[in-house]
């Protein structure tokens, strides 16, 4: 591992023809990588209009092939259709799993699963561009949703089936797009370290952020060290700033140090979720 984590873990898999946004949890930051599991996403999509596949995406077999005659009008509306909270039948090509086993490995065999709809939430569908059998869309939209299942749906709404060929991902929750960073700027990192025999913390470090980002959703409750002690040790604990329910990130003393995650107990206390442990070297 370049960073020399003792342990990393990755935020929600890509299918295989998309590209972009893939957070990389590292050491203790794994404990917090749920909540960018369950956060909001942003996509730039491209949609081939008139042809609709197996797989609903360039990777797939073309299943029907129709004419396309909808207007801007037709357009418009069906893409009102998708925004807001709807409920949408997961694809077979999907990584869910049925039995045990996810669902692409029945779809590979010819098999199809029943699938029960699942409530999304689509918060912005922004209409990029429309050229000859091409059209680019931006989605914002909630976890759990299938960015090949909406062109697809759309592609029947307007008549003429559709599948994308273009899907990358722009953001996860407040992770800006100009944060990413790819795996050959990081070896190039790596290599001028190495060739100017300086400490590679000084190139990797300000790529990091923050180990408490990925709930930075959540509200903060400061607590002073001494306080902080008793929380580290597992125990509830009083804190005077705290909302009345709900998940919190709790920070200690003036520095504001993350030292965990807790949930506003009945009686008010911070009760610990998950609580960051400092390792000696």
């Amino acid at each position: 591992c370049i960073f020399n984590a003792n342990r990393a873990g990755h935020t929600g898999a890509l299918d295989p023809l998309a590209t972009g946004m893939l957070p990389i949890c590292l050491g203790e930051a794994t404990k917090f990588s749920q909540y960018l599991l369950d956060s909001d996403k942003r996509y730039r999509v491209i949609a081939r209009l008139g042809e609709r596949t197996d797989t609903s995406d360039a990777d797939g077999n073309v299943v029907q092939t129709r004419p396309v005659s909808f207007s801007q009008a037709d357009l418009d509306s069906a893409l009102e259709s998708f925004r807001g909270e709807t409920l949408q039948v997961p694809s077979m090509f999907s990584a869910l799993k049925h039995q045990g086993r996810p669902l692409y490995e029945y779809a590979r065999q010819g098999i199809e699963i029943a699938r029960e709809p699942r409530p999304i939430t689509v918060y912005e569908l922004q209409f990029i561009r429309w050229q000859d059998n091409e059209l680019e869309l931006e989605i914002h939209c909630s976890k759990g949703t299938y960015i090949r299942t909406i062109i697809d749906d759309l592609g029947e709404k307007l008549g003429c089936g559709a599948h994308v060929i273009m899907l990358r991902r722009v953001q996860v929750a407040r992770y800006p797009y100009e944060r990413m960073v790819t795996l050959e700027q990081l070896n190039t990192l790596l290599t001028e370290a190495t060739e100017a025999g300086i400490p590679l913390e000084t190139q990797l470090d300000p790529l990091l952020l923050p180990m408490d980002s990925p709930a930075s959703d959540f509200p903060e409750v400061n607590i002073p060290p001494a306080v902080a002690d008793f929380f580290r040790q597992g125990q509830p604990v009083q804190a005077s700033n705290a909302p009345a329910q709900g998940l919190v990130r709790v920070s200690e003393g003036e520095a504001r140090k993350f030292i965990g995650m807790a949930e506003i107990a009945d009686d008010g206390r911070l009760a610990p979720r998950r609580l960051v442990v400092e390792y000696q070297d």
